[in-house]
């Protein structure tokens, strides 16, 4: 029978290739794909690392430091399993008459042609997503999950039909595909 207290603290075992280390809130993760960084300045939690484990505990005894402290077990989970597998987003540029065309210039998207505007729509690349357009599609991968649909958001919107009916006006580039592993 588990009791209050032992609800309120989360262990979580560190997969294999992947190291943990914390420096106050700040917390280093390196993996097979690379090395990321997560902030718990503002995350109510207690975090220590011990011998291939993750202790969590809320700081609290409510529902919210509850619902706090799953947050930031999944926050884990997902930045470890990213840094072995990896995640791909995959986008459809959709377009009736005018093409539009994307472009990648260094930490910036550039959508040209939509709806036949002069000007392309530019748009930032969160983190370290690498952005490949391919034909009419667009691959995003990653090694953090947060960052890759942050990204993939961000495109969505900026291609996003104002003043029209969505219904008649498709255009736009738009999310067809999630999946874990970095495709190449």
């Amino acid at each position: 029978m588990s009791t209050k207290l032992d609800e309120f603290q989360e262990v979580i075992e560190i997969p294999e290739g992947v190291n943990i280390t914390i420096n106050k809130h700040m917390m280093e993760f390196q993996g097979p794909l690379g090395k990321t960084f997560k902030s718990f300045r503002k995350i109510p939690v207690d975090i220590d690392v011990n011998d291939g484990k993750v202790t969590l505990k809320a700081q609290g005894k409510r529902k919210r430091d509850y619902s706090i402290l799953h947050t930031s077990r999944s926050l884990i989970n997902n930045i470890c399993e990213g840094l072995t597998e990896g995640y791909t987003i995959k986008m459809k540029v959709v377009y009736a008459h005018f093409p539009i065309t994307v472009k990648v210039q260094d930490k910036t998207i550039l959508i040209e042609n939509f709806q036949g505007e002069r000007a392309p729509r530019t748009t930032r690349v969160v983190g370290n997503t690498k952005v490949i357009p391919k034909g009419e599609d667009v691959i995003l991968t990653g090694e953090v999950l947060t960052d890759v649909t942050q990204t993939a958001a961000n495109i969505e919107l900026k291609t996003k039909v104002k003043n029209k009916d969505h219904r008649v006006f498709l255009d736009g580039i738009y999310i067809y595909e999630k999946k874990k592993g970095i495709e190449k």
